[in-house]
């Protein structure tokens, strides 16, 4: 049962009745779901799940916008077959459930998608975009993939790395101001030391009133009240891998 009194932060929220338009197919040791654009290109964006795993029509559905937009997407299983979270589970075993599915563990998937892109799908122009769990490891992935062009990782930050503000990439970090699980004194704290130790372009922005999970979660045709913040942050996102890709 879950715990109520403590609920996951990571709530479901709206799950889009969505099918897709691309197709899973086998990348190496892992499954995908990959959509393509409607003419040729050489750019790619590697779209990472939360930790309801690779099949939630939400993402599916993002990974259908950036490919409407000429881009190649591709939403690996980043659990490898692991079980994703079950809404009905019980928050306080969230942190044993994550004991093997680190965010921070994610170079075998990440190589083996790459791989694909450029093999494959011919791209040359690569990006990343994750969702919560998918947040984290791509901000991971911005400290160790200097051929990758752009991230963006929405409510998502590597707390346990000291190393962790050395992006490689320009990144662009999307937070909700009403957040229970990423406190905006953490998104403070980011920032400042990105604007220490960072040598290349980042930016951070915050949505007040807006709840985990609401770029991808929150679907504005449901939840009329939210639509302006649900596209401006979906339009910053097209904006920044526009920019740098």
């Amino acid at each position: 049962m879950a715990n109520e009194a403590n609920p996951c932060p990571c709530d479901i929220g709206d799950r889009m009745e969505y099918g897709g338009l691309g197709q899973e197919v086998q990348i190496e040791h892992i499954k995908a779901y990959v959509v393509k654009p409607s003419t040729a290109s050489d750019k790619a964006v590697i779209v990472i799940q939360d930790i309801y795993g690779w099949e939630l029509p939400n993402t599916r559905y993002m990974a259908d916008m950036l490919a409407a937009n000429g881009y190649t997407a591709v939403c690996p299983d980043f659990f490898v077959g692991k079980e994703p979270w079950n809404p009905s589970n019980d928050f306080s075993i969230l942190w044993d459930w994550l004991k093997d599915k680190s965010p921070t563990d994610t170079n075998k998937e990440v190589d083996a998608v790459l791989r694909f892109l450029k093999e494959q799908c011919g791209a040359k122009n690569i990006g990343v975009v994750g969702f919560c769990w998918g947040g984290i490891a791509t901000h991971y992935i911005s400290l160790n993939y200097p051929e990758i062009k752009a991230g963006v990782s929405l409510y998502g930050i590597v707390r346990d790395r000291e190393d962790r503000y050395g992006l490689k990439f320009p990144t662009l970090f999307i937070f909700a101001g009403n957040d229970s699980f990423i406190p905006l004194d953490q998104v403070n704290v980011l920032e400042e030391r990105l604007k220490e130790k960072c040598t290349t372009d980042f930016h951070v922005k915050i949505f007040p009133g807006q709840t985990h999970g609401f770029v991808h979660r929150k679907n504005e045709d449901m939840n009329p009240d939210d639509k302006p913040s649900i596209l401006e942050a979906r339009a910053d996102l097209l904006n920044w891998l526009k920019k740098y890709m």
